[in-house]
């Protein structure tokens, strides 16, 4: 289908990181090149991606630079953030948002489609991880009622709501009574080429007895247990990423965990191939890395909640476990190395998530928004 618009705005919550939410939004690029991205935040030097856009516009509390590492401060302001941006010269509006860059406002002429991540998640789903005690609950209550009050309504103010797996738009239903279309966002397959580095002096092909765990170091994704699990099993596992768990979970890792951060992704697609298998212990909305992993025929063992569910076929591209504990990981590792898995298969599994079903799926969604 032909892309009618010319004047496309592109809006997420906050540009300082770079992961699955920031392919996605690449890929919308791609869908419209000449797109003009807005942010409330926005740090170049942790986001180095943001240059293939050539318009950049950030708010007002971009002027505070030492923010843009420390938004969980304002949370409190998004709502005015994003009720400030002024979409008059922009026929569509494509909000990719987590929190609340879904409530921005459009006229009657601009068609506003919210690509949604997940409902705000220290709202609804995660609220007792970020508010973890009552004091903390008992502080913030009117702050939270009001921005779920809020919340809800900015759902609304989109044409269009997409969630990026079922499990996704099952909770829009649950948390915003909307029915939402499901779009499955696009793997980038990037070609095998010629790459040496050494991770603590081994060479890639030493890695073929390693598992894999991909992702940023942050609470959610249940690295703890993951790192519990290979202690006790004493199997090899390697970890790529950073984030503020990082020093926490080194210390409890034993010799046979290695870490690894800023590699490119000639180098991951390298792991991918070479390692046996990728482990997910974390609920995630859906799961790119997993799609990826699973395009370069690798299996993956994951927890069976959330992006997995669509991503992973039980028995035949990898195994899900039903409990985010160090038992279940145990247990589904014992049983995912009696397997035997077709990698031609696995890739096969993976078409679906190409970029030209996606861009064909998208510009058709738009079209009868």
């Amino acid at each position: 289908m032909r892309n009618q618009y010319k004047r496309v705005a592109v809006v997420y919550d906050r540009v300082n990181k770079w992961g699955g939410a920031e392919r996605l939004l690449l890929s919308i690029r791609k869908v419209f090149p000449d797109s003009v991205l807005f942010t409330s935040l926005y740090d170049p030097g942790r986001a180095l991606w943001a240059s293939e856009f050539s318009d950049v516009r950030t708010s007002f509390l971009n002027r505070f630079s030492f923010l843009r590492s420390r938004h969980e401060c304002v949370f409190f302001m998004m709502p005015l953030v994003f009720e400030s941006f002024d979409f008059s010269d922009f026929d569509l509006v494509v909000s990719v948002t987590s929190e609340a860059a879904k409530g921005v406002i459009t006229g009657v002429d601009t068609k506003h489609v919210c690509i949604c991540l997940t409902p705000t998640r220290y709202l609804w789903s995660g609220y007792f991880d970020y508010f973890d005690s009552k004091i903390k609950r008992f502080f913030f209550d009117p702050i939270v009622k009001y921005m779920r009050w809020w919340d809800r309504a900015a759902s609304y103010r989109a044409d269009l709501i997409i969630g990026i797996s079922s499990e996704v738009v099952q909770r829009i239903k649950k948390y915003y009574g909307r029915n939402a279309e499901l779009l499955y966002p696009p793997i980038e397959k990037f070609k095998a080429q010629s790459v040496k580095f050494k991770i603590d002096g081994l060479e890639i092909r030493d890695f073929k007895e390693y598992y894999l765990c991909v992702g940023r170091l942050v609470k959610y994704k249940k690295h703890e247990i993951l790192i519990e699990a290979f202690n006790e099993m004493g199997k090899k596992l390697l970890i790529v990423g950073d984030g503020r768990e990082e020093k926490k979970l080194k210390k409890m890792a034993k010799q046979n965990i290695l870490f690894v951060k800023n590699i490119s992704d000639e180098q991951l697609t390298f792991l991918y191939m070479q390692c046996c298998g990728l482990i997910c212990p974390q609920e995630e909305d859906f799961g790119l890395v997993m799609a990826e992993a699973q395009s370069f025929g690798m299996p993956v063992i994951s927890f069976g909640r959330g992006g997995a569910a669509d991503i992973v076929v039980h028995g035949k591209t990898g195994v899900l476990f039903e409990k985010q504990t160090k038992e279940s990981i145990i247990n589904a590792i014992e049983y995912f190395e009696k397997q035997k898995f077709d990698r031609n298969e696995i890739i096969k599994n993976t078409k679906r998530f190409e970029f030209d079903n996606f861009k064909k799926r998208l510009l058709e969604l738009i079209e009868n928004a």
